[in-house]
C-alpha cells in the first residue's frame, strides 16, 4: 500500500508531501514513476512529493494519512 502525508512541508517556495510504501521499494519508485515524480525526489526511503502533484497521487491510490502515521507505518515497514 502506499502512504501520503499532505504537503506541509515548505522547501524551495513550495510545500511538499513524503510518499511511502509498506510493501517494497519496487512498489515505492513504480508508483512515483507513474505520478511523473523524478528519480531525484527519492529520500532513503520516501519520496518528496510536491503539492501540485498531491491530488494525482490521490487519484492513483495513495492513501493519504497524517505524518506521525507516516512514520509509524515506515517504522512498521522496516
Amino acid at each position: 500500500m502506499l502512504y501520503l502525508d499532505r504537503p506541509a512541508w515548505p522547501s524551495r517556495g513550495r510545500l511538499w508531501s513524503h510518499l511511502i510504501s509498506d510493501v517494497s521499494y519496487a512498489e515505492l519508485h513504480a508508483f512515483a514513476e507513474a505520478l511523473g515524480a523524478p528519480r531525484r525526489g527519492f529520500d532513503r526511503d520516501h519520496y518528496d512529493i510536491p503539492a501540485d502533484r498531491f491530488p494525482m497521487a490521490v487519484w492513483l491510490g495513495a492513501r493519504v494519512v497524517p505524518s506521525r502515521e507516516l512514520v509509524r507505518l515506515l517504522r512498521g515497514a522496516g
